[in-house]
C-alpha cells in the first residue's frame, strides 16, 4: 500500500505554439494570405496576442491542443470532470482493472483548518495533534476498505461491485485533452493567484494539479501565458 501527499502531471502529446493564435486570429483580415503566418516567428504579433487577450477575442486560442496525463486522488476528478467546454477525458476504469492501493494523505504544507462562514471562510495551518490525526485516520480507513475490497474480489465479487467500498482518496489517472483558451478558464477557477482580478478559491488538491499543468503550458506558448496574466487571469 503507497500513501502519496503530491499529484503527478506530464504533458504527453501537443501542438501548441504562440503563432496558433497568429494565423487562427489573422484569417479574419487576410483570408488565404493568413498561411503566411503559420510559419512566423510569434514574437513579431506579441502586440495581437495581446489585444486578443485584453479584448477577449477568444477563439484564436482555441486552434492548438495538449494532451496531459494526470494521476491524483478521486476527488480532485470529481472536480475537475465539472470543466466539460473544450475537454476531452479518459480515466481508468474501475471496471475493468483491480484498482491499486495508492491513497492520498496530506502533506505537511496543506491546510487543515476551515475558518468562517461559507463563501466568507479561509484556510490556516493544522497544529502537530491535527496532521498526525488526518495521516492516522485516512491510513487505517484506507487500509480497512482496500482490504474488504480484496476480500471481494478474492470471493468472486464483480470489480464494479467491490469498488463501491473504495474512498475518494484512492488515486486515479486520466488523459485529459484541451486548447489553451479552455485550459486558461480552468486556470482562472482553479488557482489563487494575487494577478488574478477575478478572486478563485480552489481546493488545494485540484490547485496542485493546475500548478503543474500551468507550467507546461507556460513553456509551450510563453507569450500568450504572458498576456493571460497582463490581462489578469480572465480567460477570453
Amino acid at each position: 500500500m503507497e500513501f502519496l501527499s503530491d499529484v503527478t502531471v506530464e504533458l504527453v502529446r501537443h501542438s501548441a505554439a504562440d503563432s496558433d493564435v497568429v494565423w487562427a486570429a489573422r484569417v479574419s483580415t487576410a483570408g488565404e494570405q493568413s498561411l503566411e503566418a503559420v510559419g512566423q516567428d510569434a514574437e513579431r504579433s506579441k502586440g495581437l496576442i495581446n489585444y486578443l487577450m485584453r479584448d477577449r477575442h477568444g477563439s484564436p486560442f482555441e486552434h492548438n491542443s495538449m494532451t496531459f496525463f494526470i494521476s491524483a486522488p478521486i476527488l480532485v476528478f470529481r472536480e475537475f470532470h465539472r470543466h466539460r467546454v473544450g475537454w476531452s477525458y479518459n480515466e481508468e476504469s474501475g471496471r475493468y482493472r483491480e484498482l491499486q492501493p495508492v491513497f492520498y494523505v496530506p502533506g505537511r504544507s496543506r491546510k487543515l483548518v476551515q475558518e468562517g462562514k461559507p463563501g466568507r471562510y479561509r484556510f490556516v495551518e493544522g497544529d502537530d495533534d491535527q496532521h498526525k490525526l488526518v495521516a492516522e485516520a485516512m491510513e487505517t480507513s484506507y487500509r480497512r476498505s482496500y482490504e474488504s475490497y480484496q476480500e471481494m474480489l478474492e470471493a468472486g465479487v464483480a470489480r464494479e461491485v467491490a469498488r463501491a467500498v473504495l474512498p475518494v482518496g484512492l488515486f486515479s489517472s486520466m488523459y485529459a485533452t484541451c486548447n489553451a483558451r479552455s485550459l486558461m478558464h480552468f486556470l482562472s477557477l482553479r488557482t489563487k493567484d494575487e494577478r488574478a482580478t477575478v478572486p478563485s478559491f480552489p481546493q488545494r488538491e485540484i490547485e496542485m494539479v493546475a500548478e503543474k499543468m500551468e507550467a507546461l503550458w507556460a513553456e509551450l506558448m510563453p507569450l500568450t501565458y504572458a498576456a493571460f496574466n497582463a490581462a489578469g487571469r480572465v480567460a477570453p
